[in-house]
């Protein structure tokens, strides 16, 4: 795996304005890419606050996609706009199939992803896409 960023992310789709979006190849380093960038994004956008959660979650999305997706991940985030304190931030593959919130035993290592994402933020949602699903989550912004 190379050590340069732009070599995991597949393009930066659009960054003008309040949307960002990108997409990974279904490969382990998609999840660090995805933090990077998501981090990265709201520095820039002046929302540190909320950067570390979104990056904790967004990596939660991504493992989760990468178990069963083949094909690419798409990482969005929506900047709250006006009297808006909501960051909006989606996570989509190409499986048709919404994920399941489950309950992990104290002994396993994963299947905590969703509790984590339904318990941080403060809505959160799947909708089927024209090819795959998307999750999605808010997160309040600290006025």
């Amino acid at each position: 795996m190379g050590g340069s960023l732009a070599w995991e992310v597949i393009g930066v789709i659009d960054t003008e304005g309040d949307c960002a979006e990108w997409s990974f190849p279904a490969e382990p380093g998609a999840v660090r890419g995805a933090r990077a960038v998501v981090r990265g994004q709201l520095r820039d956008w002046g929302l540190d606050a909320v950067g570390d959660i979104a990056a904790l979650l967004v990596s939660e999305l991504v493992t989760n996609s990468l178990r069963h997706a083949t094909g690419p991940i798409g990482v969005r985030l929506v900047r709250p706009v006006g009297s808006v304190a909501t960051l909006l931030v989606e996570v989509s593959d190409p499986l048709p199939d919404p994920p399941r919130e489950r309950a992990a035993s104290p002994e396993e290592e994963g299947g905590r992803g969703l509790q984590l994402v339904a318990h941080s933020s403060s809505r959160w949602g799947t909708r089927p896409a024209d090819a795959g699903k998307t999750v999605w989550f808010e997160l309040s912004v600290p006025g």
